[in-house]
């Protein structure tokens, strides 16, 4: 019946999938949990440990592949017809998190099941502050918000029928962005996506340095996809947003109010609040600048 497909990269499995193995113990249906090392240096000893427990499968890799190839690679592996995706750096919020999604399963003919995301309550450490506000305040969101932009799905926690999933065509290649190019092949080939409260914690939290650049990183992913046509110009706010900006004329006016600011807005990213308006700016910014110098 499930498949449950874990792409890990230098973090200990054993927390998570001890958990996920009580609950399908528990619940008797027929499943598997396949767990692909994409070519760690971290938490070798203990995640060979996975392999032990029931219906576990451990694969390590030796050479990194990237995250799209690993979880074509476990898509393809996996025996069972609907797929469970997990990221290695979350945890259920329910001892019931499996069962709702089985239940679901069984209830609704939906394709796609995305049951959300969420984050600690207690603030953590101010090294990790901007990962957490942004997480908090953008990342988590009440069903009837996601439904409103339905295609958009994180893929940390999501089911999906395997044969929809490889039908995707998902590209392998080792890039950032991945998730835009699922959320966009998805609304292109019209699949319903159901949205449900059954979210997952997410606990591995970059640190603030770490996550400015990744999202800078994402900016650039955003460009580069569009070239190549992998995701609409207008699929993401941010792109929604450039193209109201240039259309009215005010793009100059933009980078000459913001570009000044950047040094200041960096320091604020790094602090105990960093502000999530000006880092939507900052987004922005590097993204109207990214254009200009690709000219498109």
């Amino acid at each position: 019946m499930l498949s449950v497909l874990i792409p890990t990269y230098n973090h200990n499995l054993l927390p998570l999938v001890t958990a996920l193995n009580r609950e399908l113990l528990e619940l008797e249906i027929p499943y598997e949990i396949l767990v692909f090392d994409d070519g760690s240096t971290e938490w070798l000893e203990e995640n060979k440990k996975v392999g032990e427990f029931p219906k576990t499968t451990f694969r390590r890799y030796e050479q990194n592949k990237g995250r799209s190839a690993i979880r074509n690679a476990l898509a393809t592996s996996a025996k069972y017809t609907m797929l469970l995706f997990l990221d290695a750096d979350v945890m259920p919020v329910s001892t019931t998190f499996i069962g709702t999604y089985v239940q679901t399963i069984k209830t609704n003919k939906a394709t796609v099941i995305y049951g959300g995301v969420a984050y600690n309550e207690e603030k953590p450490p101010i090294e990790n502050r901007l990962r957490w506000e942004y997480g908090s305040n953008r990342e988590v969101q009440a069903v009837s918000e996601r439904q409103k932009r339905p295609h958009f799905v994180i893929t940390q926690n999501v089911a999906i029928q395997k044969e929809v999933y490889l039908n995707l065509n998902i590209p392998t290649s080792n890039f950032y962005g991945d998730d835009l190019v699922f959320s966009q092949e998805l609304k292109r080939k019209q699949i319903e996506v159901l949205h449900i409260h059954n979210p997952v914690y997410h606990l591995g939290l970059e640190t603030s340095q770490q996550y400015l650049e990744k999202a800078l990183s994402a900016v650039k992913s955003i460009v580069a996809l569009e070239k190549k046509g992998g995701i609409d110009n207008d699929f993401t706010k941010l792109q929604q947003t450039y193209l109201k900006i240039k259309k009215s004329g005010g793009l100059g006016i933009f980078k000459w109010f913001i570009a000044p600011k950047k040094q200041k807005m960096e320091q604020n990213f790094l602090s105990e609040k960093p502000n999530l308006r000006w880092f939507d700016l900052y987004r922005l910014l590097y993204y109207i600048e990214l254009k200009s110098d690709s000219n498109a």
